[in-house]
């Protein structure tokens, strides 16, 4: 597979873990690294909550040696705070430093943050303008297709991060007004290729290794980022670079191997994060991996009983012997 080069970065493939809240922490991104993915990216982390030194930050920018490359996604709306912050982290062990402009969740947006910036052209060539000034790593920046359908200005945004200095972007082929439903509009990834000359990175509907091959060829982008494509499936890494070198589907993982990922999945959490919230936070983890079998929604209502690593060996060992396909 080629390799993309994201300014003095070189990743051994396209294919990135997107940053997802809740969900990309350390030990999901361990897994995904493990599996093939070329860059993994860290849930995004509030610019003004380094600034007030908030307890619980702390937690979202620790970094295993075993990651890199890897990518830190700030967040917010105040050009000198972003700055600021950058600069005060660079030292930590990250590859890129990525700015989100993609988060369409109600608290981010109301703050004038996230997508909410997809409005204010004028503020994103200030923000970015002086966050690359601020920091000698590579600059990249989240966007979407626009904030609504009334507002679609992605090429716009697009060549404002550019002519800031920005090393790559990421375009997910949705407006803010659609979160996450609908179809993502891969031609809007295809026009901000066209627009731009620095890597652009296609985001939207991965569910799958054609879907990657599909992208490419509708638009001509660099890179493939997989978000939740990859919930319950870090396979899906392993999977897309078998088809794009092979032309031929691996087979799905067994019950077994899901069985075996969930649980090494819930002693990364454990280990990381102790386990009362390690089994909780493997919860979710957990309906995905299993989403398709035989009886997963009954699955899914003892999962959230679970309360600690016993009960879910327990589970999942009695799940693995009453399998017999995967649905």
């Amino acid at each position: 597979m080629k390799k993309l080069v994201i300014g003095n970065v070189t990743l051994d493939n396209p294919l990135i873990l997107a940053p997802m809240a809740g969900v990309t922490d350390l030990p999901f991104r361990l897994l995904c690294k493990e599996q093939g993915a070329g860059l993994i990216c860290m849930e995004m982390v509030s610019a003004k909550a380094i600034y007030y030194k908030n307890k619980n930050t702390e937690q979202l920018l620790e970094i295993s040696p075993k990651e890199h490359p890897i990518s830190l996604q700030l967040f917010g709306s105040d050009p000198e705070i972003i700055a600021e912050m950058a600069a005060r982290i660079e030292e930590r062990p990250f590859d890129i430093l990525d700015f989100n402009m993609g988060c369409p969740v109600p608290k981010v947006v109301n703050n004038g943050e996230g997508s909410a910036l997809m409005k204010n052209p004028k503020l994103v060539e200030e923000i970015l303008s002086r966050l690359v000034k601020a920091v000698k790593k590579p600059v990249t920046v989240k966007i979407r297709k626009g904030f609504d359908d009334d507002h679609v200005n992605a090429v716009e945004i697009a060549k404002i991060a550019e002519s800031c200095g920005v090393a790559a972007i990421a375009v997910h082929g949705r407006t803010r007004q659609q979160y996450y439903s609908g179809k993502a509009d891969w031609d809007i990834i295809r026009q901000v290729k066209e627009a731009v000359a620095v890597p652009v990175i296609g985001n939207g509907d991965l569910l799958c290794a054609g879907d990657v091959a599909d992208m490419q060829e509708e638009t001509g982008c660099d890179g493939f980022m997989i978000g939740r494509g990859a919930q319950g499936n870090p396979w899906i890494f392993k999977q897309i670079i078998h088809k794009l070198e092979t032309g031929e589907d691996l087979p799905r993982p067994t019950v077994q191997e899901v069985c075996e990922m969930v649980l090494r999945h819930a002693r990364l959490q454990i280990e990381t994060k102790g386990e009362y919230t390690g089994i909780r936070e493997i919860r979710k983890h957990a309906a995905w991996y299993t989403a398709g079998y035989k009886n997963s929604a009954k699955l899914r209502g003892r999962i959230n009983e679970v309360e600690s690593m016993e009960d879910l060996e327990k589970l999942f060992l009695e799940f693995g012997k009453s399998q017999t396909y995967f649905g």
